[in-house]
């Protein structure tokens, strides 16, 4: 049974919790599950812990006789694409995505690109105290960023109109070089917020959790649109001409949609989460495409695609998942396709932003132990209670948060006051049987 993995890798604030010497272990741990003389490949965000920890995972694969070839500040989905061009058994990611720059993170990605699953990352942890071996040594991958976008403008460029005049948000984290390049190279006319990293500021006010930003840098320089990424760059938000939110569901949207009409989507079927708003289902059914729901996490989204089939899911949060070339969510590819598509369907931001009337939605974070929830009897009560009352108008997703101490509640509901008032009420229950 895993014990520090969680939905997304080993988490924790850097130095204090995910210290050098775990760091260390891991790597070992990682080279005696890829195996003698296997190549890992390493890729980091711009966190100041991350030269350390990208150390310490060095030495620790080294020592178990695994190759460590580090790739230096490159977005999550780089390592993902850039791992079989590596002749990497495994990659590796430093990253505490849209997280303060205290934590940080160490995830595993499979030589194909893909999240390792939940069975191997508990091998992974079970090696963690195994022996050490010779002929382990250190490589480092020559311009693993100037790789990576000419994959993306090659895979994904063809369809992007030159000459829009767009804003960008790269949160000072590891999309501040390669969204920058990528962008120029299309012939877009770039105006960028949040690209110059100094180890603190990444996610600090900037990025697809502060749309404010890049909203003031749109309507400042009378930009057609706005695109913001996390700290990992594998998430992608956007706002419009007027600096109005353009959120995951949205985005989502505009591609089931291009793709539909183009007969690129097949079972003519989308995957996204129980986040994913009602609004958002209404209009897939009128162009007669059919959502499948699963639990919130990219890792879910893509668990459910492969088993399914599709190849097209994301999350409200900015994940989009397009496995017709990908393997993983990309927020700069999120990015190329959608410009791509709203130039093939002839609509402006603003248009994409209109395409639905969202219910009004809801999300509280409440400081709890979250490993309380599952036998919280009363909070599922009261849950149980308040959808009876939304009956097929609304409804209530409350889960414990995957990396944070927190329960998150949400309620959605064609009445703002009732949505807001349901929400309340729940949040307060929550706070009293387990809040922290």
């Amino acid at each position: 049974m895993r014990k520090l993995f969680g939905t997304d890798g080993v988490r924790g604030e850097a130095g204090v919790e995910l210290t050098a010497a775990m760091a260390r272990d891991l790597g070992a741990a990682a080279a005696r599950f890829a195996g003698p003389g296997e190549r890992i490949l390493i890729g980091r965000d711009t966190r100041e812990s991350g030269p350390m920890l990208e150390a310490a995972l060095v030495e620790g694969i080294v020592e178990a006789g695994g190759v460590a070839v580090t790739a230096g500040v490159i977005p999550t989905p780089g390592v993902a694409v850039l791992a079989a061009q590596a002749g990497a058994r495994l990659g590796c990611v430093i990253s505490a995505s849209h997280n303060p720059y205290r934590d940080n993170g160490i995830k595993f990605l499979g030589g194909d690109g893909r999240k390792l699953p939940d069975a191997d990352e508990a091998r992974i942890e079970s090696l963690m105290d195994g022996p050490f071996l010779p002929g382990g040594r250190a490589e480092h991958f020559d311009d693993a960023c100037e790789r990576y976008v000419s994959w993306l403008a090659e895979t994904f460029g063809a369809g992007v109109p030159a000459g829009t005049m767009l804003g960008i948000d790269c949160a000072h984290g590891a999309a501040s070089a390669p969204a920058v390049a990528l962008f120029e190279r299309l012939g877009e006319t770039v105006q960028r917020i949040g690209s110059e990293p100094d180890g603190r500021n990444i996610n600090a006010g900037v990025g697809s959790t502060h749309l404010d930003a890049i909203a003031d840098l749109v309507r400042g320089h009378g930009l057609e649109l706005g695109l913001a990424f996390d700290g990992d760059a594998d998430r992608c938000l956007g706002v419009d001409a007027a600096g109005r939110p353009v959120n995951g569901d949205v985005i989502l949207a505009v591609l089931a949609i291009d793709r539909r009409q183009n007969d690129r989507l097949p079972g003519r079927r989308v995957v996204v989460t129980s986040m994913t708003n009602l609004g958002f289902h209404r209009l897939m059914g009128e162009h007669d495409i059919a959502v499948e729901v699963t639990d919130v996490g990219d890792r879910y989204v893509l668990e459910r695609m492969l088993a399914a089939g599709v190849t097209l899911g994301g999350e409200q949060s900015g994940h989009v998942v397009d496995l017709e070339h990908h393997t993983t969510g990309d927020g700069l590819a999120t990015a190329l396709l959608l410009l791509g598509a709203l130039h093939r369907l002839e609509i402006s931001m603003a248009d994409a932003h209109d395409l639905f009337r969202p219910f009004p939605q809801l999300l509280v974070a409440v400081s709890a132990d979250r490993s309380l929830l599952p036998s919280a009897d009363r909070v599922w009560q009261e849950v149980e209670a308040v959808t009876e009352k939304l009956g097929g108008s609304g409804r209530v997703v409350l889960r414990a948060s995957g990396t944070e101490p927190l329960v998150r509640v949400m309620v959605e509901a064609e009445d703002e006051a009732d949505c807001a008032r349901f929400c309340a009420h729940l949040a307060r229950v929550v706070q009293t049987e387990i809040g922290s």
